[in-house]
């Protein structure tokens, strides 16, 4: 069997969309419709239906795709036993938080010990990356969580985000000279990262449950949203310290001396069954010792 037709296969099998495919792959749509129909005469079987929504693997495709992907793991083991070196791309998966302070030195690391290997990084929350290593868009994942019980993601701690809260010099809250209380924080507009983001998360549920107050969460997409609203002193916000260093630096933003919240724990985050080539495994090895260093 043509193993090209088993990575069409799992690539439409990820995107739902020929399309989608077509341009993972780098290929023609026609010839990623050429490969599934192939596919298919060879197996005797329809792998999928075609919906105006796009491609739906059938019952037997849902069956096949394990095993497609246990050939392609061997495959590729088979590739990287007679190479000896260490190429190919990895896809990573993380915060937009981790994307500019963590990711970054890894990166450049990796290019010094292994330039033939090319890392692609997508900015991501924590069910998006726990679904890419599911799907397979993924070979690795940074995910800012407490606790990390994923059916068929692995995690390990790599290192500890500690956590503060922030506002602008002028704010009222910047010149108290003692910890502020839920109560006080309650009572303030804040401007925190997406649903998804464990810690945004986790205050608003704090916040919420601060009696006789009403909590102006404000949500973003976005770091550098949130930063530059507090720093025009429109509210407060909780980031990540690594996140704001060149702010508080800059006399832009200060730390409000608040309730003590416990430090995130990062994970590096990997399928469970997938096998993980020796590109994926140099990427982990730098993504870990910048992490510790």
């Amino acid at each position: 069997m043509d193993t090209r037709l088993l990575h069409t296969f799992t690539a439409l099998a990820r995107t739902g969309s020929f399309t989608a495919a077509a341009a993972e792959l780098n290929l023609a749509q026609s010839t990623v419709t050429v490969h599934i129909r192939a596919l298919e005469r060879e197996l005797g079987a329809r792998l999928f239906d075609r919906l105006p929504s796009g491609a739906l693997l059938t019952e037997y495709g849902r069956g096949l795709l394990e095993r497609a992907e246990d050939v392609l793991d061997a495959v590729a083991r088979l590739r990287a036993d007679v190479d000896g070196d260490v190429r190919g791309s990895v896809t990573l998966g993380a915060p937009e938080s981790l994307c500019s302070t963590r990711v970054p030195g890894a990166i450049a690391a990796l290019r010094t010990s292994h330039p033939e290997v090319d890392v692609r990084l997508y900015a991501a929350g924590t069910a998006e990356c726990v679904e890419g290593l599911r799907s397979g868009r993924l070979d690795l994942a940074l995910l800012l969580e407490e606790d990390a019980d994923f059916r068929d993601v692995i995690t390990e701690p790599i290192t500890q985000e500690p956590l503060a809260f922030l506002c602008a010099p002028g704010h009222p809250l910047a010149a108290r000279a003692q910890a502020v209380t839920w109560t006080d924080l309650a009572a303030e507009s804040f401007f925190l990262l997406e649903q998804g983001c464990s810690y945004s998360d986790e205050l608003e549920r704090r916040l919420l449950a601060v009696p006789g107050t009403r909590p102006r969460p404000t949500r973003f997409g976005s770091v550098d949203a949130a930063r530059s609203c507090v720093a025009a002193g429109l509210g407060l916000t909780l980031l990540p310290l690594t996140t704001v260093a060149e702010q508080l630096h800059q006399g832009r933003l200060v730390q409000v001396p608040g309730p003590r919240l416990a430090d995130v724990p990062v994970r590096l985050a990997r399928h469970r069954r997938r096998w993980t080539g020796p590109a994926v495994q140099a990427f982990s090895q730098e993504l870990i010792r910048q992490a510790t260093h």
